[in-house]
C-alpha cells in the first residue's frame, strides 16, 4: 500500500536529516559549501524562506517557513542534488552505501 502524502500546510517547519546509518554526510568545508549553495539556490526557486540552519557531520537541522504547499518537492531536490554531488566526489555507488 503506498504511503499517504504528507500534510504540507504553508508555516515553519523543523527538518532534521541524518546520513544512513549516521555516516558523515560532510567530510570537508567544500562539502558543507555545495550543501549551503543548494540551499540557496533551492530556496530562491521554490520562494522558501530559511530562518536557521545548523550543518553537523552525520546530520543537519533546518528551520524553514513554507507560503506554498511544496516542503516535499523543495528537500527532494536538495538531498537528491546533494546525494548525486556527494557520491560521486568520495567515488559511493548505491550498492557500497547500503552495505
Amino acid at each position: 500500500m503506498p504511503r499517504k502524502p504528507r500534510i504540507e500546510l504553508p508555516g515553519y517547519y523543523h527538518i532534521i536529516n541524518r546520513g544512513v546509518e549516521q555516516r558523515d554526510i560532510f567530510k570537508t568545508v567544500e562539502d558543507f559549501e555545495e550543501f549551503e549553495s543548494l540551499m540557496c539556490f533551492y530556496t530562491k526557486s521554490f520562494g522558501i524562506v530559511i530562518h536557521n540552519y545548523c550543518l553537523m557531520t552525520n546530520h543537519y537541522h533546518l528551520l524553514i517557513e513554507i507560503r506554498h504547499e511544496n516542503l516535499s518537492k523543495f528537500m527532494r531536490q536538495i538531498n537528491m542534488n546533494y546525494a548525486i554531488y556527494f557520491n560521486k566526489k568520495w567515488g559511493l555507488t548505491s550498492l557500497e552505501v547500503h552495505s
